[in-house]
């Protein structure tokens, strides 16, 4: 169990974190730019599922993105082939990103001239969420690979989730994989989220999904 001491800088981080968050978010509201907190355990599809975003997304809006991992920039590399900005984010031993970290790496960008911006989380399930990034979403993504029980196992990540997306459907019957049982568990942790089932690799769903980022975008915005 935390030490008393641990607790007070744990909550001056998240403090400290917050502010710097809203003042993001003032900023992202201000230029009429959307962004989304992608979230995942590492090999649940982030990064394929970007970069085929992107890629669909590039023609008719100004999309860029941030990406965070403990090292490397490959994942950076991989999205910048959708000829969009993309900017690695390496945290070294920090395990989530946070909103100086957000802030640090979009200097040099014209916030107003871009339509939608993606953060892909650094893989994990525990610490990203409490970490506020300024975004107007948080997606979370469960590839149908790592079983139905994730919900269950990490609710508070899914309980502060704008959609659930059930990634790596072309998997689905040969891991065997339980929609009704995993759509089951989702509806016990945050009733009516919601919820896509996707294939980056064959397309299927990323019509639907776009369809959504479009109108949590056209709802989400402040007028003027």
């Amino acid at each position: 169990m935390p030490t008393p001491r641990l607790l007070d800088i744990r909550q001056s981080v998240l403090s400290k974190n917050d502010r710097l968050a809203a003042e993001l978010r003032g900023r992202f509201e201000q230029a009429g730019l959307f962004v989304v907190n992608l979230m995942s355990s590492p090999g649940a599809g982030k990064t394929r599922l970007l970069e085929e975003t992107l890629r669909r997304m590039a023609p008719r809006y100004r999309v860029a993105a941030l990406v965070g991992d403990l090292a490397t920039d490959n994942d950076a590399q991989r999205l910048a082939r959708s000829g969009a900005p993309v900017r690695q984010i390496e945290t070294g031993d920090l395990c989530h990103l946070e909103a100086q970290l957000v802030e640090q790496h979009l200097q040099g960008w014209n916030l107003a001239a871009l339509d939608f911006l993606f953060i892909e989380n650094v893989g994990n399930l525990v610490c990203p969420t409490s970490y506020d990034l300024g975004e107007a979403a948080r997606v979370v993504l469960l590839a149908v690979t790592e079983g139905e029980d994730k919900p269950l196992k990490y609710p508070s990540t899914f309980a502060a989730a704008d959609c659930a997306m059930l990634t790596k459907a072309d998997l689905a019957e040969a891991v065997e994989f339980d929609r009704a049982t995993a759509e089951a568990n989702l509806a016990l942790v945050h009733p009516g989220i919601a919820l896509l089932y996707t294939s980056a690799k064959t397309g299927a769903g990323l019509a639907a999904w776009i369809t959504w980022l479009e109108q949590r975008r056209s709802g989400g915005l402040i007028a003027g």
